[in-house]
């Protein structure tokens, strides 16, 4: 009983939950950027290669055929994803940092009192530390 109640808190907790839902999140993701390198990046990059095709590139080894313009598609495709994403959570980080007002430019909402140099509000007329007198 102990390793259901240890096991149900594992999974409940906000950690994993979010990991769970990354990964859900990821895969329809996934797909989208694979259309968009299968169906819009790749053929343009075709063109500039000149219709470049590498699938049907095989080595024959004894009886075994390998087939390495598989692998290497697979490697060209890997690196136009990375890159597709790379640049959409740079573009994302840039939006996002954007919205933020930076911690400088805030208002402060405290002061320093000069005796006793606690931290109290800004509004304050007397500290509440030491109990002087503030202008």
């Amino acid at each position: 009983m102990g390793f259901v109640k240890e096991f149900k808190e594992f999974i409940m907790r906000g950690n994993v939950m979010d990991l769970a839902v990354g990964v859900i999140i990821g895969g329809a993701f996934s797909a989208i950027v694979t259309s968009l390198v299968d169906d819009v990046i790749g053929p343009i990059i075709g063109m500039i290669c000149g219709g470049i095709d590498f699938s049907h590139l095989a080595i024959t080894v004894g009886s075994a055929q390998l087939m390495i313009g598989n692998f290497i598609q697979a490697i060209i495709n890997f690196l136009i994803v990375a890159l597709v994403i790379f640049s959409i959570v740079k573009a994302f980080n840039k939006a996002s940092s954007l919205a933020k007002k930076p911690e400088e430019e805030a208002d402060p909402t405290t002061k320093i009192c000069p005796f006793c140099k606690t931290e109290i509000a800004l509004d304050a007329t007397r500290c509440p530390n030491c109990t002087s007198q503030l202008q």
